[in-house]
């Protein structure tokens, strides 16, 4: 009995939580409607970013070990399975990898070559999803002072016929309601695209160490003549 009367007080706030935003989404008028599609689509850009950039899609510590063992495995012959690894190309690391792999016994220079051209398309991808959240800090903002401004203009445009204050003062409340929400969009896609950026850096400069130990191993020895 207890259970059910909390499982129906529950579902009546969750309802009456649903209404109150409902009227306040209500309150900015047309231009919640821009404002809605853009926080769906900051949140979806949010989310693609955090999967993209997690370390079993980037730099699994799993290979960073299989590739720092690439060298004993070679000596005893069981280098095929790291190499049909690295050929599916599920992380930058193995796609990395593997073109350092096909640059095998050449000079160090020319496999740097080859790895830091691929290197840029990789990046590219990494930094895929940035600039829509680039975008939306920048517009959510302005369509939020876009609302408010013309929720003043017709506020304003009515002074003649209302002098009622408390009226004026609550539509003046309502009119800020698309600035909040713009705002309220913008904040959390500044934060996550500051992460995102550290995260990329970081992802990157471990890249290029584990790549450089790795061309290290593969490259062409040095004759000593």
């Amino acid at each position: 009995m207890i259970f059910e009367t909390l499982s129906q007080v529950s579902t009546l706030t969750e309802l009456g939580g649903l209404r109150v935003a409902w009227e306040f989404l209500q309150k900015g008028g047309i231009f919640m409607v821009p404002l809605v599609l853009t926080s769906i689509a900051g949140m979806m850009a949010i989310l693609f970013k955090a999967l993209s950039l997690s370390s079993k899609r980037v730099i699994p510590a799993t290979l960073i070990r299989e590739l720092i063992q690439f060298q004993p495995r070679i000596i005893t012959g069981s280098s095929e399975i790291l190499t049909k690894e690295l050929k599916k190309g599920s992380s930058t690391l193995a796609r990395l990898a593997t073109v350092v792999l096909k640059n095998r016994d050449k000079p160090r220079s020319e496999i740097t070559y080859a790895v830091e051209s691929a290197a840029r398309e990789e990046t590219s991808h990494l930094h895929a999803g940035i600039a829509v959240l680039d975008i939306i800090i920048t517009i959510a903002p302005l369509l939020g002072l876009l609302g408010t401004a013309s929720g003043l203009v017709r506020i304003f445009e009515g002074l003649g016929d209302n002098s009622d204050n408390l009226a004026i003062a609550r539509g003046i409340s309502e009119a800020l309601t698309t600035t909040i929400v713009g705002l309220a969009i913008a904040v959390p896609c500044v934060v996550a695209h500051g992460y995102f950026i550290r995260r990329i850096e970081t992802l990157t400069a471990r890249l290029e160490s584990v790549l450089s130990a790795f061309t290290s191993i593969c490259e062409k020895p040095h004759s000593n003549s």
